[in-house]
This record gives structure tokens, C-alpha cells and sequence, in this order.
């Protein structure tokens, strides 16, 4: 088949998706995140179809650190969203298995109540060795679950500690959960994620330590910025028990931030990394490993290799 015929064959199929996802074909959407997730060459022409529908969802950032119940949580503000007939998206980022480089934990024990319910979509995505608590084309993923009409995207990063802060660019807003009994966690944290809350859950809160818990949370929040001061919410998400103030609270809080200027920020900062990725994808592991070895054996300096490498990414076709 000539070239040209065929890139119609293609863009026709990649509309025809864009069409089925847009009207809610859950089997269309599922295949596109697979597209998205494997870096698949349908995967961009697909989100520049569907950007124009994106915009509506209110994007949930969730994070914490390990054991605090981030799941818990994200399955009963689903079920909460599903009470009020609003449909959800769940991205859950997980650790990416050493012999594999797929998600560890995966969608299949996770909030298994919702598996029969079109109305919430659930993808677990491998970090796959990529930093900040979320997997490398979570913001895709994120656009694709827009276009496709869910009212609430969720995003639950690995939960890691300080390198969460990169769902801050992602998410309209960030919920942050810790629990009492997990050590000292606002010691622990609050020179990464403590400054990225848009709203603070203390969930398990029927456990011992949650009202010294608190107290230490607002203790940090008085000598940070005074212009800012983050709800902190109780919540035991496990039997559903203030969820629905988390999801109140998160909507207050979008509807107060929702700005040109923020928008315009977290753009900023998504470009940023999309354009880092991009340049990255014009290189192989082999490459990088064949660079490697001459710089540690002096054959090469990293700087020419860098600036071959620009200029090779200048030629590219997908740099024009």
C-alpha cells in the first residue's frame, strides 16, 4: 500500500477511536491507554484528536506515604463520586516489577467492588524506573480519562516520600494522607510533600495518635506560608467515614484556584517534561549505555556527545 494511503488508513482509524472514546466505548478506551502506556505510534495523533474535549475533569492527585491507605481512600471517593452518578477514572501508579516492568500490585486487587461498573475506570501504570511517584506517561493518561467524559481523574502515585511532589504539576488538586501510627511523618515529609497539599486527610482516624497527628500538621502549616492554609480532614476510608467532605473540600478548593495563571503554570511545567521525554524517546538504552562507556573510558567527553545528540533530535521528522 503507497505511504500516503496508508497514513489516511491510519488517521482514519485514529479518528474513528477518538469518535468511540468520546462516546463513552470503554473498549476503545481501554485500547487507547494501552496505546498511551506502551508508546504505541497511534498514541499522539489520538490525544491531538481528543485535547479539544478535555478540560472538564477534576483531576485528583493522590499521595502519601506507604501504608496510609492511598487505595482505600481512592476506592471509596470513587464509590462516593458513583453515589452522586458522577463517573471516575483511577490511575494507579505502582512500583514496576524487576523482571517484567509491569505494575506490581495491578488493577486486578484493587477496588474490586467497582469491577462490574462502567462508570469507573481503573489502570494501574508501572513506574517503569521513572522518578516523582508516577509512571512516564501519566499525564496522558490523565488527558485520555478527561476526553473521555469522567467527571473525576484520580491519581494515585507510588508513595515514596519527597519525590511525590511532581504530581503537584499534574493534578488540579493534591490530597495529601498520612495516618497516625506510621512514625514520625511530618517530620519525615514536610520538606517535599507538605508544601504541595491542597488538602491534608488523616485517615485510619480512629487509631490512636490521630488527634497528635493533627496537631502536628497544623503546627507545620503556621510556620509555612500564612496565605495558605490546606483543610485537614479526617477520614476512615475503609468504612467510608468522612470521604465525602474529602471530595467536598477537594471541589472547594478547584473552584477557588481555578485561574488562567495556574492553568498556565502547570502547562508550563507539563511541556517541559513532555519535551524532556520526546528528546529522550529519540534514544535507545544501547545508545546510552555505547555513550556511557566512552566518556568512563575518555575516548569521548559528554559534551559533544550531548551536542550530536541535539543536533541529531533538530533532524528527527517528529522535531518538526
Amino acid at each position: 500500500m503507497p505511504e500516503a494511503a496508508h497514513t489516511f488508513e491510519s488517521m482514519s482509524h485514529v479518528r474513528e477511536m477518538a469518535r468511540s472514546i468520546v462516546d463513552g466505548d470503554v473498549r476503545a478506551l481501554a485500547r487507547a491507554a494501552t496505546w498511551i502506556e506502551n508508546r504505541q505510534p497511534q498514541a499522539e495523533p489520538l490525544l491531538e484528536e481528543l485535547f479539544p474535549s478535555t478540560g472538564r475533569a477534576l483531576v485528583l492527585g493522590i499521595t502519601g506515604p506507604p501504608g496510609v491507605g492511598k487505595s482505600t481512600l481512592c476506592d471509596a471517593l470513587a464509590a462516593s463520586a458513583r453515589a452522586e452518578n458522577q463517573t471516575v477514572g483511577v490511575i494507579a501508579v505502582d512500583p514496576s516489577s524487576p523482571y517484567t516492568g509491569g505494575a506490581i500490585l495491578g488493577d486486578r486487587i484493587r477496588m474490586t467492588r467497582h469491577h462490574a461498573d462502567s462508570g469507573v475506570f481503573i489502570r494501574s501504570m508501572a513506574t517503569r524506573g521513572w522518578l516523582g511517584g508516577l509512571a512516564r506517561a501519566t499525564a496522558e493518561m490523565t488527558m485520555l480519562l478527561d476526553a473521555a467524559g469522567r467527571d473525576i481523574v484520580m491519581v494515585e502515585t507510588v508513595g515514596v516520600g519527597q519525590d511525590e511532589v511532581e504530581i503537584a504539576r499534574l493534578a488540579d488538586v493534591t490530597v495529601v494522607v498520612l495516618a497516625p501510627g506510621q512514625g514520625d511523618d511530618v517530620q519525615a515529609i514536610k520538606a517535599g510533600i507538605m508544601e504541595i497539599a491542597d488538602v491534608f486527610v488523616i485517615n485510619k482516624s480512629d487509631l490512636p495518635g490521630a488527634d497528635k497527628l493533627e496537631h502536628e500538621i497544623k503546627s507545620s502549616l503556621a510556620l509555612a506560608d500564612q496565605s495558605r492554609q490546606p483543610p485537614v480532614l479526617r477520614t476512615v476510608a475503609s468504612d467510608g467515614r468522612g470521604v465525602p467532605e474529602v471530595l467536598a473540600a477537594a471541589r472547594e478548593v478547584r473552584a477557588r484556584t481555578a485561574e488562567p495563571d495556574r492553568a498556565a503554570r502547570m502547562w508550563s511545567s507539563r511541556l517541559r517534561e513532555m519535551l524532556r521525554e520526546r528528546l529522550l524517546d529519540g534514544f535507545t538504552e544501547e545508545q546510552f549505555a555505547a555513550a556511557g562507556r566512552d566518556v568512563a573510558a575518555h575516548r569521548r567527553d559528554p559534551f559533544s556527545i550531548l551536542r550530536e545528540w541535539t543536533r541529531e533530535s533538530a533532524r528527527a521528522p517528529n522535531a518538526q
